[in-house]
C-alpha cells in the first residue's frame, strides 16, 4: 500500500504548485467519485473550504471533477472541517470534501476527504483513490445527460450552529461570562462567535476579518498571544483560539495562561468519569501527549492509549476500542458521542460546561495535572524526491541513540518527519529539565547540520 499524494491529514502543499493544482484537484475529485460510487442513486458530495485565496482555484476544480462523474455537488462555502463531516452524514451524502491546510499559512492549501459516515478515509481507501488516478479516469466520464448538478446549501451555517449547541445540555447558559474567541481569520469566523452569543455569552471576537491572505497570520491556535492579550485587556473569563479550519482549539484562562489539548483531555476525562459518561476506561492520545497526562489518568484508574501523530489515527483507535474521548496536545479533541473528527468549538463548550458546573475560575479548573518538562523543536528542510530525509543521516541517528541512552526510563524521545509540512519535529520529555535541554539541543544541532543549516 503506497501513497504519494496523501499524508497524515489528506493532501497538502503550496497552492498552485503540485500537488495543490487545479489539475490534481480535478483528478482527485474524479477518482474519489469513482471510489465512492455505490449504487444507481444520484450521488452527492458536500464541499466546504476555509478562507484562503486559493480556495477559489481548488473549489471549482473539484466541483468540475465530481460533476464530470455524475455527482451532484453541495457547496457550503467557508465552514469548519467538523461541519463538513457532520453535514456529510446528516445529508446522506456519499462523500465530503474540506479544502483547507488547517493551521498552515495562506500560501498552502489541502484536501481532506470524508466517507459517507463522516469519518476521514483510511490509508487503504486513500491508496485506492491514488490507484484510480494512476490507472486513468477518462473511461469513467458520464454521458452528457448524466452530468452532476451544483447548488449552494444556504442553511449550512445554521445547521452546524444547532449541532454544536446540541453538545451541551438543554438550558445550558453562558450568561454572565465574557469570552474571547479567535477565529484565525479562518473557516469559523462567522459560526464560532454566533454559537457563543446564542448560548448567552458576551463575546469578544478577533480573527474574524479574512481577506484570503491572513488566515493563521499571528492568530489562531498556533499563535495564541493575540487572544491571550485580549483576555487580559477585556478581563474575560476564558479565551479560545481555533485554527484555520476550526478542528482544533487552544484555550486561555482569565490570567491569559494557555491551556493545551492535554489539559483539556484531562479535564473532560475526569468530568465524564465522574458522571459515568466515559467509555472504555481510557483516553486516546498520540505519542506527543505529555507524560504528566498519562500519570494523571493512571491515578484515576484510566489507561492512556497512544497512537501515531494525527487525529485520524486517534479516531481509528477510538472506534476500534469503543472509546469516546481522544485527542492531541495541539488541540485536536475528538468526542465521538458528538462528532466524527476534531471539533474545536465542541471541545471548548465541554470545558465551559465543566466551569459552569463547578463554579471555579478557569485558572483553577483547567490546571488538572503538572506537566512533565517537555521541549518541542521544529527544523525545516527542503525535501528532494528520491533523496533521504535528515533523519537518515548517520550523525542524526547517533544523536538520537545517545539521547535515548541518556533519558533511559526517565523520559521520552519522539523524532519524526511532519506529515503536513517539510519539518523534522523533535520532542524530548523527562523529569530533569537540564537533561532534556541538552538532549534536544544535541539532536536539533545534528538535524540542522544534516540540512546544511
Amino acid at each position: 500500500m503506497t501513497r504519494t499524494l496523501f499524508g497524515t491529514d489528506g493532501i497538502r502543499g503550496t497552492a498552485n504548485r503540485e500537488p495543490m493544482t487545479a489539475d490534481t484537484a480535478l483528478k482527485v475529485a474524479m477518482a474519489t467519485a469513482l471510489q465512492f460510487h455505490r449504487g444507481n442513486h444520484r450521488h452527492q458530495v458536500v464541499i466546504g473550504k476555509d478562507t484562503r485565496l486559493s480556495g477559489y482555484l481548488l473549489e471549482p476544480a473539484m466541483t468540475a471533477g465530481f460533476v464530470a462523474m455524475g455527482v451532484d455537488v453541495m457547496l457550503v462555502g467557508p465552514m469548519p472541517t467538523p461541519a463538513v463531516a457532520m453535514l456529510t452524514r446528516s445529508l446522506r451524502a456519499d462523500v465530503g470534501v474540506m479544502i483547507s491546510a488547517s493551521h498552515n499559512p495562506f500560501e498552502d492549501n489541502g484536501i481532506k476527504l470524508f466517507g459517507p459516515d463522516g469519518y476521514k478515509l483510511s490509508d487503504e481507501v486513500e491508496a485506492a483513490i491514488e490507484r484510480h488516478i494512476t490507472n486513468g479516469l477518462g473511461d469513467h466520464l458520464v454521458a452528457s445527460a448524466d452530468l452532476g448538478r451544483t447548488r449552494r446549501l444556504e442553511d449550512a451555517p445554521g445547521r452546524y450552529i444547532e449541532f454544536v449547541k446540541g453538545s451541551v445540555p438543554r438550558g445550558f447558559s453562558l450568561e454572565g461570562m465574557k469570552i474571547v474567541v479567535d477565529c484565525a481569520n479562518g473557516a469559523a469566523y462567522k459560526v464560532a462567535p454566533r454559537v457563543l452569543w446564542e448560548l448567552g455569552a458576551e463575546v469578544v471576537d478577533i480573527g474574524t476579518q479574512p481577506d484570503g491572505l491572513n488566515i493563521n497570520r499571528d492568530c489562531g491556535a498556533t499563535a495564541t498571544q493575540a487572544m491571550r492579550d485580549r483576555v487580559l485587556a477585556e478581563d474575560a473569563d476564558l479565551g479560545l483560539s481555533l485554527d484555520g479550519d476550526a478542528d482544533r482549539v487552544i484555550l486561555a484562562d482569565e490570567r491569559g495562561q494557555p491551556i493545551d489539548g492535554d489539559q483539556i483531555m484531562a479535564l473532560i476525562a475526569r468530568e465524564w468519569l465522574e458522571s459515568g459518561r466515559l467509555s472504555g476506561s481510557g483516553v486516546v492520545a498520540t505519542l506527543m501527549s505529555n507524560l504528566g497526562l498519562e500519570r494523571y489518568l493512571s491515578g484515576l484508574g484510566l489507561t492512556l492509549h497512544r497512537t501515531a501523530v494525527g487525529d485520524r489515527y486517534v479516531v481509528e483507535h477510538m472506534r476500534e476500542h469503543a472509546l469516546n474521548l481522544g485527542g492531541e496536545q495541539s488541540g485536536h479533541l475528538v468526542m465521538s458521542d458528538y462528532a466524527t473528527t476534531g471539533d474545536g468549538l465542541i471541545a471548548a463548550l465541554q470545558v465551559l460546561a465543566a466551569l459552569h458546573r463547578s463554579g471555579a475560575r478557569a485558572s483553577e479548573a483547567t490546571r488538572v495535572f503538572d506537566p512533565v518538562p517537555q521541549l518541542l523543536r521544529n527544523v525545516r528542510y527542503r525535501p528532494v524526491d528520491g533523496q533521504p530525509t535528515p533523519l537518515d543521516a548517520a550523525p542524526v541517528r547517533a544523536a538520537i541513540a545517545a539521547g535515548e541512552d541518556r533519558l533511559d526510563r526517565l523520559g521520552r524521545l519522539v523524532i519524526r518527519k511532519s506529515g503536513t509540512e517539510p519539518l523534522i519535529r523533535i520532542m524530548v520529555e523527562g523529569d530533569d529539565q537540564g537533561v532534556i535541554t541538552d538532549v534536544a539541543a544535541n539532536i536539533e544541532g545534528a538535524v540542522r547540520a544534516a540540512t546544511g543549516g
